[in-house]
Order: structure tokens, then C-alpha cells, then sequence
């Protein structure tokens, strides 16, 4: 049974209404589709632009190509992930000069990963616009950033945390908001929190 220091917020069912939701307001701003490209920032980014690809496939029948990022070596607390941080792969294997990109990311906290991911697309070329898709925009704010797509504004205090679980990473598709100190349901630790998300 569920500590009651965790609470389920978003299970299976609300987590595919969401991204269904998200695909449609995404369609609803993005006309021009030939321009449009997804990339997910790794982790949990990831799954969540390619479900968001695919939701978009099953509406318009267009195919919308989706990039990895990996923004470990943008990130502003470098210094304080350790000198053995571990690198993943980025691929962004289509040119992004003159594209709308949006950006996907499980949890919107302080602007932090979103700033280093904005400099890692940067690097890539220089599109015509940037947006940004996240499942659940937790507050928090340290820089001036905003999503343009959320799935669920969810109101949390700073000692806790959101832990968002999905089937291509865990097995399961659920959000949680935990307290401090409190493992997620299973006993495993944090899938999200990153410490300047």
C-alpha cells in the first residue's frame, strides 16, 4: 500500500488523455507540420516526444522526426554532478536550421535543465523557434522560462519531490509527488528529480 507521504497524481489513463491533449494543442499552434521536429530531453523526454510524435501520426498522418538530447555537459551544477557523470548519446540526425523545435521534458522546476537543453540545441544550428512540451510543470522557477504545452500545473513545496514513472524506463506509466527522505512506491529511488530541473 502507498505511503501517505506518496501521492498518485496522474496513473496510466490520465498520463495518455494528457499527451492526447498536448498532441491537438501542438497541432492547433504548429500548422506548418514540414517544419516541425520534436526532441526529447533524456531521459523521460524522450518516450514523451515519441508518444507525442506518434499521438500527431494517428491525428494527421504526418510523420514528425524526433531528436535525443542529452544535456549533462550543459548543465550549470557541472561542478557538483562529479567528474564521472554519465554521458548519454545525443541524436539529432536532421538538420534544425530554420525549424520549430519543441522540447520535451517530464518535469519543468527551476528552468535549469531546460537552459542547458537551449544551449545544446543551439549548438545544433539555428531554428526558427524553440517551445517547450512538459507533462508537469511543478513550479519553482529560478530562470525566466515557461512551458508553452503542459500536461498538469501541479502545485508542490520545495522539499518535495515528482517522480515520474514511464513503461519504456519503468515498467509503469504514474506520477507521484513524494516527501523528502520517502522512496517512490516500489522502493526505488527518484526517476526525475534532477537537482536543478
Amino acid at each position: 500500500m502507498p505511503s501517505t507521504n506518496d501521492a498518485l497524481v496522474m496513473d496510466e489513463g490520465k498520463i495518455d488523455r494528457t499527451l492526447t491533449r498536448m498532441a491537438h494543442e501542438i497541432l492547433e499552434k504548429n500548422r506548418d507540420l514540414e517544419s516541425l521536429v520534436l526532441v526529447g530531453i533524456r531521459t523521460r523526454g524522450v518516450p514523451l516526444a515519441e508518444r507525442l510524435a506518434s499521438r500527431i501520426r494517428e491525428i494527421e498522418k504526418v510523420e514528425i522526426p524526433v531528436g535525443v538530447l542529452d544535456i549533462t555537459l550543459y548543465r550549470d551544477d557541472a561542478t557538483t554532478v562529479g567528474p564521472h557523470a554519465l554521458l548519454k548519446a545525443t541524436h539529432i540526425h536532421f538538420p534544425i536550421d530554420g525549424k520549430k523545435i519543441i522540447l520535451v521534458d517530464d518535469v519543468l522546476f527551476t528552468g535549469r535543465t531546460i537552459r542547458a537543453a537551449l544551449d545544446g540545441i543551439i549548438d545544433f544550428g539555428r531554428p526558427s523557434c524553440i517551445q517547450l512540451a512538459v507533462l508537469v510543470d511543478r513550479g519553482h522557477r529560478e530562470l525566466p522560462i515557461r512551458a508553452d504545452y503542459v500536461g498538469k500545473n501541479l502545485p508542490t513545496a520545495r522539499e518535495e519531490s515528482v517522480e515520474v514513472h514511464l513503461k519504456e524506463e519503468d515498467g509503469r506509466d504514474e506520477v507521484h509527488i513524494v516527501r523528502a527522505g520517502i522512496t517512490s512506491r516500489k522502493g526505488e529511488p527518484s526517476s526525475k528529480e534532477k537537482s536543478q530541473g
